[in-house]
């Protein structure tokens, strides 16, 4: 039984340790105080793959950690340790879990699971995004262990499912930008909220939140009177999101002032103008 190979794999190999530990007291261990060293490193594998079926998870990754402890070196350890990052991370102790998949690929980087256990660390990071509000560490280090697994483990299935999570993360960075952005714009506070925008259309601009964060810069600047700035986002929006809701709003806007969208003046919005002309923006 390998873990690398298929999820499906992982997922039978629960359904067979459900099987053994049930079968007979030769392979189950009972609960309550246990002697582990009077078991084989099969025997404990085993009882926890059981707890683990029994949708015990943390007992099953404390099970898994006495094989670790009574037969280091061995095949079993090896197997116990990767099935204990994902018990941990199953019983959401994101810290844990995060620690045994490090642990697994220190020991054993070239194995065929250490792309598993590089997704598990990633995964340890990344589903907790949505726990942490406005801080955005933990989405910062979870784009960084998801790139891990897309380079270091290209032709894995793990890169795949990766790849589409870093997009998620990514999309999600600048979710909060836009956040913060229309906080401040509703309150007045224009120059901080042009910050935030220009954030998304510069760092993020691959993301959904473009063709909004453009229209609130047309609105910011409108508010300050900086009319080249405002007409620029809107040559923007015209020429790559023409059939968004954001340019017909702020096409209104700006026609309502007599303004045209078109590129104007030197401001770092022309730039980005200039670049997405030449090909080399989005």
């Amino acid at each position: 039984m390998t873990i690398g190979k298929s999820r499906a794999k992982l997922v039978g190999a629960i359904v067979v340790g459900l099987s053994l530990a049930a079968c007979g007291d030769r392979a189950r261990i009972d609960r309550g105080d246990v002697d582990f060293e009077q078991y084989t490193a099969q025997q404990i594998f085993e009882r926890a793959e059981y707890d683990l079926a029994r949708n015990n998870p943390g007992q099953a990754a404390d099970v898994f950690g006495q094989v670790e402890r009574l037969y280091p070196y061995s095949e079993w350890a090896k197997r116990a340790l990767i099935m204990q990052a994902f018990s941990y991370h199953k019983d959401k102790d994101y810290e844990n879990s995060r620690a045994a998949a490090q642990r697994y690929i220190d020991f054993y980087p070239t194995d065929e699971d250490a792309g598993y256990a590089q997704y598990l660390l990633a995964l340890s990071y990344y589903d907790q995004i949505d726990e942490v509000g406005r801080d955005q560490g933990l989405t910062f280090q979870a784009l960084q262990s998801l790139r891990e697994v897309i380079e270091r483990y290209p032709d894995s299935e793990y890169a795949r499912s990766a790849i589409l999570k870093f997009d998620l993360a990514f999309d999600h960075l600048a979710s909060k930008e836009m956040e913060i952005g229309r906080y401040y714009l509703k309150r007045d506070h224009f120059a901080a909220a042009i910050n935030r925008f220009r954030v998304v259309v510069e760092d993020f601009q691959t993301t959904s939140h473009t063709p909004e964060a453009l229209h609130r810069l047309v609105e910011a600047y409108l508010s300050l009177g900086l009319t080249d700035e405002a007409r620029t986002a809107g040559a923007i929006l015209g020429y790559n999101f023409r059939g968004t809701k954001w340019y017909e709003d702020s096409y209104k806007l700006l026609t309502g002032q007599g303004l045209t969208l078109e590129a104007a003046g030197d401001n770092w919005l022309r730039q980005v103008y200039r670049q997405m002309i030449q090909g080399r923006w989005l």
